[in-house]
């Protein structure tokens, strides 16, 4: 064994422990997966308009109204994980 073979030791110690939590992060692969985002439904003008005009005949304080909300954000969200 070398002289200075024990300065070594705690250096290569700490790197083996920051390359095992390091690989820990990278459990998962770097592939894009397919299919992970739903598909999302593309309506076009004259049903865009039909639900528009639907929409606006709801009443007041309509729950449907809030709900057709979050559907939107959803749809938002599916884009963008594609």
């Amino acid at each position: 064994m070398k002289h200075n073979a024990r300065c070594w030791t705690p250096l290569a110690a700490v790197l083996a422990i920051v390359m095992s939590l390091l690989s820990g992060c990278a459990m998962g692969s770097s592939e894009p997966r397919v299919g992970a985002c739903p598909p999302v439904v593309e309506y076009d003008r004259a049903e865009q308009a039909d639900m528009a005009a639907e929409i606006e005949a709801l009443p007041e304080g309509a729950v449907l109204v809030r709900m057709l909300s979050d559907y939107a954000v959803l749809r938002e969200q599916a884009r963008a994980g594609r």
